[in-house]
C-alpha cells in the first residue's frame, strides 16, 4: 500500500472518535512494518496523553513519547493570544514531518474538543490535515440524535470539507441507534468510488459507561486495592450511602459505584460481603472520601483478603463533590482496559469495509501543497547542506532580524557587510542575538585589494582601471558579488533598501549569465492555499522575444525542478490553441516550438489563456487532448506588463504568499529583494538562494 497518512478527527464535541481511531491504527498495523502516532495538541496534566499511552502500549511504538505529538494546550493557546497562529502550525508541522519520516504510516488524532477554545474546532482540524498532507477521517456524533439531525450535522460537514477543500478518506457516523441505522444506510452512500462515502457505526453501551480506571485516573484518586480486572469494572450508577446498613443494602444494584465517607466502616464491610452473597447484585467498586486516617484498619482487612472482589479508591475531598467530580468523568479507553479494546474494535470493525479504506488509501494522492508545507520543505534542504549567504545591507533592521532567525534555526551561514561598528550597536540595540555572525566592512578589509585586482582583470577590456576598481569594490553590492565570484560565500540576498539595478547589475558584469541561457530572468513562487504555482517573468524583462521567451520557460521550468515542483509549462497570451492571431500571440506561438526543440522532454504548451491553463472544465473545452491544461504549474507571461500585474493580482485577490523574485540564468545565485519586504520575506527568499547555491554549476563563466 502507497504511503499515506490518516488524520481522525471528532466533526464536533462527543463523537466518540478514540474507537474510530484504535481501529484505523489496527487496520494500518496490519500492512506497515513501522506506524507512527502522531496528535498536534495535547491537553497539559501530570499523566500523559491517555490516547498517546494506549497507542504506545498496544502497538509497542518505541518512539520517544515527547515525538509524537505537537505541543501542548497549553502552548498553543499562548501562541494564538500572541497572534502566532501560523508559528503553532509551522511546530505542529515540524514535529509531524521528523516522525513521518521515521514511519511507513502515521495516524494522526486531532485534539479533544474543550468548551469555547476556538483552538479545538473543526476548522482547526481541517487547516492541520491539509498542512500536514493527510487524509481527513471526520466523526459525526450520532448519539442522541434522529435521523434529520443526523443528516443535518453530515451536510454541514461536507459544507465544511468543501470549504476548506479538504482530502476526504472517508466520513463515519458514531453511536447511531440501532433502529436508525438501516434507514440512514439508505441515505448514505459509502462505496469506495463515491466522492463522499459515509460509514455508520451504531451504539454500543457498553462503551459509554466509564470504568473504575477512568474514575481512578480522572479523579486523581488513590488505588487502595485493585488490579486490571476489578478497574476494568464499568460503572453503570453511583451512590451515595448516607443510610444506615439495612436501608444502603435494599438499594444495591448491578454495577453500582458506592461512594462513602472513610470513617463509615459499616458500609464498607456491607459492601464486601454483599459481592460475595448470591443473594445481592455485584457492585463495580467503593470510593472513600475525607480522611486517610480513619480507614487503617479496613485497609489491613483488605490487604488480608485472597482477592479484591472489587477496586477500592480513596479521595481526600468531601462526598458531595467526590460525586459532582464523578458526573464529569468520561468513557474513555485506556491501555489495560483489553474488554473495552475489544468491544471497541469489534463493533467499528464489522461496519466499517476495511477493503474499501483500503482501496480509497491506495488511490488517493494528494497533491496538496500549502505555503506552510513548501516553507517546511525547503527551509529543511536548506538546513541539510547549509550555504554561505552574503547580506550586503548590514545595517538595516529587517535584515538583521531575518539574520537572527536563520542563525538561530541553523538554516545557512551568514556574513554581514558595512560599518562594523555601527552594525555592532545596531544589533545591541534591537537586543538580537547575533554575537557569532561575521560582519565585513568593505572599505577597510583585506580582500578589498584582492577583488579589486580581479575585478579589474576581468574588466579591463572595457576601460576599468585598477584604481576605478578599487573604488568600485567600495560598493557592498559589488564587493557582495564578488565573494560570490571568488567562493568566499555562496550566495547574496539583497534589496531592502538598494535598487534591483544596484543589486543585480554586478551580478551582470561579473558572475555573468550560464553559458546556455541568453537571457537572466526571474520568477515568483505564489503559495496558494493547497498548492505551489511559478510564476515567470514578473521582474526584469519588459518585453522577451521569441527566443528570450522560450529561454525563461527553460529557467522557470529548471528552478521548479530545483525546488521540487515537476513543471507543467503554460504559455500564456490572449488566445488559446490556434484560435488567435496577432503579433503578440504569434510570438508565442513561436516562443513554444523553440522551447520544444532545445527541450522536448518538458511538458510545455502554448499559446493558451490561463483560465484554459487552470481550469479543467475550460481545457477540456479548449484544449481537450492537452497534458498541461487544466494541470499548469508553471505560468510564463509574454511580458513584463502582465506578469507583474497578475502576480500581484492574485496575491492581494487571494491571500496568497508571493516568494521572490528569485532570479534565474546566473552562474551563481543573486537575488533581489522589495524594498517594502517584510523580515518573512527576507528569511524565505535566503532559504530560496541557498538552495540555488546547493545546485553548483561546473559551467566556465563567460
Amino acid at each position: 500500500m502507497a504511503k499515506q497518512n490518516i488524520y481522525v478527527t471528532g466533526a464536533e464535541q462527543g463523537s466518540g472518535k478514540s474507537i474510530i481511531m484504535l481501529a484505523m491504527m489496527d487496520m494500518l498495523a496490519g500492512y506497515a512494518g513501522k506506524i507512527g502516532f502522531f496528535r498536534p495538541i495535547i491537553h497539559e496534566s501530570e499523566d500523559k496523553d491517555e490516547l498517546i499511552q494506549l497507542i504506545r502500549h498496544r502497538y509497542q511504538i518505541e518512539l520517544p513519547y515527547e515525538a509524537m505529538y505537537g505541543c501542548n494546550m497549553e502552548e498553543a493557546q499562548a501562541l494564538v493570544d500572541k497572534n502566532k497562529y501560523q508559528e503553532l502550525l509551522k511546530r505542529i508541522l515540524t514535529k509531524y514531518r521528523a516522525l513521518s519520516e521515521q514511519c511507513e504510516h502515521v495516524l494522526c488524532v486531532g485534539p479533544d474538543y474543550s468548551g469555547d477554545n476556538s483552538l479545538f474546532e473543526f476548522d482547526f482540524n481541517a487547516e492541520v490535515a491539509n498542512n500536514l498532507g493527510c487524509l481527513i477521517m471526520p466523526v459525526v456524533q450520532g448519539q442522541g440524535r434522529n435521523n434529520l439531525q443526523i443528516v443535518d450535522a453530515v451536510n454541514r460537514l461536507k459544507y465544511a470539507l468543501n470549504e476548506f477543500d479538504c482530502d476526504l478518506l472517508a466520513s463515519v457516523i458514531n453511536g447511531v441507534d440501532p433502529e436508525q441505522i438501516e434507514s440512514l444506510r439508505l441515505r448514505f452512500d459509502h462505496n469506495p468510488k463515491s466522492r463522499f462515502p459515509v460509514y455508520i457505526v451504531p451504539a454500543e453501551p457498553s462503551l459509554e459507561k466509564p470504568s473504575m480506571g477512568n474514575i481512578a485516573r480522572q479523579l486523581n484518586a488513590e488505588i487502595l486495592t485493585g488490579n486490571n480486572q476489578t478497574l476494568n469494572l464499568l460503572v453503570s450508577q453511583y451512590k451515595v450511602a448516607a443510610m444506615q446498613v439495612p436501608g444502603f443494602i435494599e438499594h444495591i444494584e448491578s454495577g453500582d459505584l458506592i461512594i462513602t465517607p472513610s470513617d463509615r466502616a459499616d458500609i464498607i464491610l456491607a459492601c464486601l460481603m454483599a459481592y460475595t452473597s448470591t443473594n445481592y447484585p455485584q457492585i463495580s467498586g467503593l470510593i472513600l472520601t475525607g480522611e486517610k486516617d480513619n480507614y487503617q484498619q479496613i485497609m489491613y482487612l483488605l490487604e488480608g483478603l485472597e482477592e479484591s472482589p472489587f477496586a477500592v479508591l480513596s479521595v481526600e475531598c468531601d462526598t458531595f463533590n467526590a460525586s459532582k467530580q464523578i458526573q464529569e468523568v468520561k468513557a474513555q479507553i485506556y491501555s489495560q482496559d483489553e474488554r473495552k479494546i475489544a468491544t471497541a474494535l469489534g463493533l467499528v470493525e464489522s461496519n466499517l469495509n476495511f477493503e474499501e479504506l483500503k482501496q480509497r488509501l491506495i488511490e488517493q494522492h494528494p497533491t496538496r501543497v500549502t505555503p506552510l508545507m513548501f516553507e517546511y520543505e525547503q527551509v529543511q534542504r536548506a538546513q541539510a547542506d547549509q550555504q554561505h549567504i552574503v547580506l550586503p545591507e548590514g545595517i538595516e533592521e529587517r535584515i538583521l532580524h531575518a539574520a537572527e532567525i536563520l542563525l538561530l534555526r541553523n538554516i545557512v551561514k551568514i556574513t554581514l557587510l558595512g560599518n562594523v561598528e555601527e552594525i555592532q550597536q545596531k544589533i545591541k540595540k534591537l537586543g538580537l542575538s547575533l554575537e557569532s555572525i561575521k560582519i565585513i566592512d568593505p572599505l577597510t578589509s583585506e580582500l578589498r585589494e584582492l577583488y579589486a585586482e580581479e575585478y579589474h582583470e576581468m574588466r579591463k577590456e572595457k576601460g576599468v582601471t585598477y584604481d576605478m576598481a578599487f573604488d568600485t569594490l567600495s560598493d557592498v553590492s559589488y564587493f557582495g558579488t564578488m565573494m560570490i565570484h571568488m567562493g568566499h560565500a555562496d550566495g547574496m540576498v539583497s534589496g531592502s533598501i538598494h535598487t534591483t539595478q544596484h543589486t543585480i547589475r554586478p551580478a551582470f558584469q561579473i558572475i555573468k549569465t550560464k553559458p546556455e541561457t541568453s537571457i537572466v530572468s526571474s520568477v515568483f513562487f505564489m503559495c496558494l492555499e493547497d498548492r505551489v504555482l511559478v510564476y515567470g517573468d514578473c521582474a526584469v524583462n519588459p518585453n522577451p522575444n521569441a527566443q528570450e521567451l522560450a529561454d525563461i520557460a527553460i529557467s522557470s521550468a529548471q528552478t521548479a525542478e530545483m525546488y521540487n515542483i515537476s513543471p507543467r509549462i503554460a504559455m500564456l497570451s490572449y488566445s488559446t490553441g490556434e484560435s488567435g492571431k496577432g503579433e503578440a500571440v504569434d510570438k508565442v506561438r513561436q516562443a513554444v516550438k523553440l522551447a520544444k526543440k532545445q527541450r522536448p522532454d518538458l511538458k510545455l504548451e502554448g499559446p493558451m489563456q490561463y483560465d484554459a491553463a487552470v481550469d479543467m472544465g475550460v481545457a477540456k473545452t479548449k484544449l481537450p487532448d492537452s497534458e498541461v491544461a487544466g494541470h499548469a504549474n508553471v505560468f510564463i507571461f509574454p511580458d513584463l506588463n502582465t506578469g507583474n500585474n497578475t502576480y500581484k493580482a492574485v496575491q492581494r485577490s487571494s491571500g496568497a504568499v508571493a516568494i521572490g523574485p528569485i532570479l534565474q540564468g546566473l552562474n551563481k545565485p543573486v537575488n533581489d529583494l522589495s524594498r517594502g519586504c517584510t523580515i518573512t520575506d527576507i528569511v524565505n527568499t535566503v532559504v530560496m538562494t541557498a538552495i540555488q547555491a546547493q545546485s553548483k554549476t561546473d559551467n566556465p563563466e563567460t
